[in-house]
């Protein structure tokens, strides 16, 4: 049996205008279906342990309403503090989105080198949507960014725009710009088109609609 770790934001505002944020529901409820579906085992980790905060959530999708009434659900309102987390337990790690990470898991010292370690074991990192906001600044043993030369994705600046995300006011920062300024080769879709791309160990999603294809990849490379 594999089993995959997800690390979850604890940051429920973001920006001077103090946007909700947390995690995006159905980015944690889709690919947990596509996971334990195919007999994995989910578990859930966040910064600060307990309850993570979300946004999103919409009782007219199907995965979304199976899963709030789920018993996942209920073991992810005790997630685990990630420092007390095992991580050579894991086979895989996933980020979902959210607006929340863009301020709790950039610069944090511990997902840096989990990060790191998931990677140079080669074992498998998915994130979707601002997920891939937790591989910035993550250094490598020989000195290098992760991020330099990779194939990667993440919720575009066009797609900040058509929500509404106003720089400063509610995104820190345009997150496909950073992870260009850190080397990533970066490949996208049309605004809310599903994408997923995938370069070596690393597993990527543009938006919400790339949450199952990111699971889905994952779960072939683990295989």
């Amino acid at each position: 049996m594999k089993h995959v770790l997800f690390i979850i934001t604890s940051t429920n505002i973001t920006g001077k205008g103090k946007h909700a944020a947390g995690y995006e529901f159905s980015e944690i409820a889709d690919p947990y279906y596509e996971f334990i579906n195919k007999g994995f085992t989910v578990d859930f980790a966040s910064i600060l342990g307990g309850k993570p905060p979300y946004v999103g959530y919409d009782s007219t999708q199907t995965t979304s309403k199976s899963f709030i009434e789920s018993n996942g659900f209920k073991r992810l309102n005790f997630s685990h503090k990630l420092s007390d987390i095992d991580i050579a337990a894991y086979d895989a790690i996933f980020f979902p989105g959210g607006l929340g990470l863009m301020t709790d898991m950039v610069d944090e010292p511990l997902v840096k080198e989990i990060i790191k370690n998931t990677y140079e074991n080669n074992k498998i990192i998915g994130a979707v949507c601002h997920g891939p906001a937790a591989l910035l600044n993550v250094t490598l043993s020989d000195g290098s960014n992760l991020l330099e030369g990779k194939k990667i994705n993440s919720f575009t600046e066009a797609e900040e725009k058509l929500d509404g995300h106003v720089l400063g006011y509610v995104i820190p920062f345009m997150l496909d710009e950073e992870l260009i300024k850190q080397g990533a080769m970066f490949y996208h879709n049309k605004p809310f088109e599903p994408y997923v791309i995938n370069d070596g160990n690393l597993v990527t999603g543009q938006n919400p609609a790339s949450a199952s294809g990111v699971a889905i990849k994952m779960i072939e490379l683990l295989n």
